[in-house]
């Protein structure tokens, strides 16, 4: 990599406008983006879903699709204008001294094809030069320096056989192995546990630190933003409001979006106990044993026994592949028991998971989702009149309006289709309500939205809630216990107060560490 200083500015992005023409009307999507990037830097992108961010970067990496929108304005890189060379010039920079590490790493890479040639493909392309077995020694090189072991497995392996922390290791790997000036990371943590996030964001530091690589760091998570980035640039409507060094962003903000933001963050702070009244015990799991069958088969949760109460939020925190939402499966029935008990006799439950895109019927509308919900398919012994006013009730309590029943699922932003979700837990009155990562993939602000109604539907139904989240922040807030579970089992229990400021387990001051809250405790 070419030596360059500090001071001096690698890129510079200047009056970028980015115009959609698919409508009737034409739609700006980011308006007079200016950017100044040096060698060395760290700097973030903040903002909302449709503030700007990704288009932004993929604008800068040259990604954005010719002929779906108009742009103006300059990318300067090496004293050429990325934006407006010819494709054939700008394909010479594309993965070579600008790449990219995308937020879901198993759409991005190649099922079909071994991870070692993925790693290599930059090479290939830029470098055709070098020979087979020298792309092979660098790839290996790649994975190692990613912190990978047994890269001889990994480089052999196809992307399904990894973890979701080791495919997201390969694609910085790949990214990293031309050694580029720039490094543009878009949501590369959003996936994934507290634990790997932290190694991924201390793999970021190390490859700024030894090869002076900038890194444009694009995230919704304010927190790690303010681990990682030394400047950092908020963006809202596709207008950047305000950018700045990250501790004074952070310490005084100037412009009313981004205090909004800041304050959405989930704090760890010694809170006063509400006093609410404990409910009678509704679901009690003892010496739970679950997994799937096969031959032989999968024991995937251990030992399992916990209780929960009327009323109560309980969560349920710990790595991927802890057995968090298997334990969750076996409860609602859907697993079956290998040994122990649960005894919830009557026990009216429902789900919500993480991504309701993917679970809401693209196909129908609303209100067919929420009817299908409340009669499973038995329609006849409900009037079409209440079946509208049960599914537009059931709106109401998640704070949409009834004309959304006439609406489908990609009619509506992220937010507006979990709160739907959560409507269609809602709507048949149940006891027990299993979330499962109900906010990780959304943006601060409207996680907070999500997170006050939960709180708002335990409130008024007295339903308990069994909340999955790998973010310790959100299961703080919103939590009255939690289970912390490591490889099948529950290795720490107790109020969230007692385990957040006084954790017994390693595991779970490591987890608290990962998640950077150690320090904000003890402040």
């Amino acid at each position: 990599m070419r030596e360059t200083k500090h001071t001096l500015p690698i890129l510079s992005v200047e009056d970028l406008q980015i115009e959609f023409r698919d409508h009737s009307l034409p739609e700006t999507a980011v308006h007079d983006f200016d950017l100044i990037l040096h060698a060395g830097e760290i700097v973030g992108i903040v903002g909302e879903s449709g503030a700007g961010k990704s288009l932004s970067a993929l604008a800068i990496a040259g990604l954005l699709k010719r002929h779906s929108a108009a742009k103006a304005g300059r990318i300067l890189f090496d004293d050429l204008d990325l934006l407006n060379c010819p494709r054939e010039v700008l394909r010479e920079y594309q993965g070579d001294e600008i790449a990219v590490i995308f937020q879901e790493p198993m759409s991005s890479l190649d099922p079909l094809m071994r991870i070692g040639p993925q790693v290599e493909e930059s090479l290939r392309i830029h470098h055709p030069d070098i020979d087979r077995a020298e792309r092979k020694r660098r790839a290996l090189e790649a994975l190692e320096s990613v912190g990978l072991t047994d890269t001889e497995r990994v480089y052999r392996a196809y992307p399904h056989e990894l973890s979701g922390g080791m495919r997201q290791r390969v694609m910085i790997a790949a990214a990293m192995i031309a050694e580029p000036q720039i490094l543009i990371a878009d949501e590369p943590t959003t996936a994934l546990d507290v634990t790997v996030q932290a190694q991924i964001i201390a793999l970021l530091k190390e490859i700024n630190r030894t090869k002076n690589t900038a890194i444009l760091f694009i995230s919704h998570d304010l927190s790690l933003v303010r681990q990682l980035c030394g400047r950092v640039v908020v963006m809202r409507d596709g207008r950047i409001v305000e950018e700045g060094e990250t501790a004074r962003v952070f310490a005084d903000p100037q412009d009313p979006y981004t205090a909004q933001l800041i304050d959405a963050i989930p704090r760890v702070e010694k809170k006063e106990s509400a006093g609410r009244e404990q409910g009678e015990t509704i679901l009690s799991v003892t010496g739970l044993d679950a997994g799937y069958p096969g031959h032989p088969p999968r024991r995937i949760v251990h030992d399992v026994s916990f209780s929960l109460k009327k009323g109560e939020i309980l969560g349920l925190a710990g790595e991927s592949g802890s057995g968090k939402s298997t334990l969750a499966k076996a409860v609602l029935g859907l697993l079956p028991l290998m040994n122990g008990t649960i005894d919830g006799a009557g026990l009216r439950s429902a789900m919500v998971f993480q991504d309701p895109y993917g679970s809401l019927n693209p196909a129908k509308t609303i209100e067919w989702i929420l009817t299908e919900a409340l009669t499973g398919g038995r329609r006849r012994n409900f009037s079409r009149e209440e079946l509208h006013r049960r599914a537009a009730a059931a709106l109401a309590q998640v704070e949409l309006p009834e004309s959304f029943l006439e609406r489908r699922p990609a009619e509506l932003s992220g937010g507006q289709r979990q709160r739907v979700a959560i409507a269609e837990a809602l709507i048949g009155s149940p006891d027990l309500i299993i979330a499962d990562e109900p906010v990780s993939a959304l943006d601060v602000t409207v996680q907070a939205q999500i997170i006050t109604l939960i709180e708002k539907i335990r409130r008024e139904t007295g339903a308990a809630i069994l909340l999955i989240a790998h973010d310790l922040r959100v299961i703080y807030r919103v939590c009255d216990r939690v289970l912390i579970m490591k490889q099948g089992r529950i290795v720490e229990e107790g109020d969230v107060e007692r385990v957040y400021f006084d954790p017994q387990e390693e595991y779970t001051k490591e987890l608290l560490r990962a998640a950077g809250i150690g320090s904000e405790r003890d402040a």
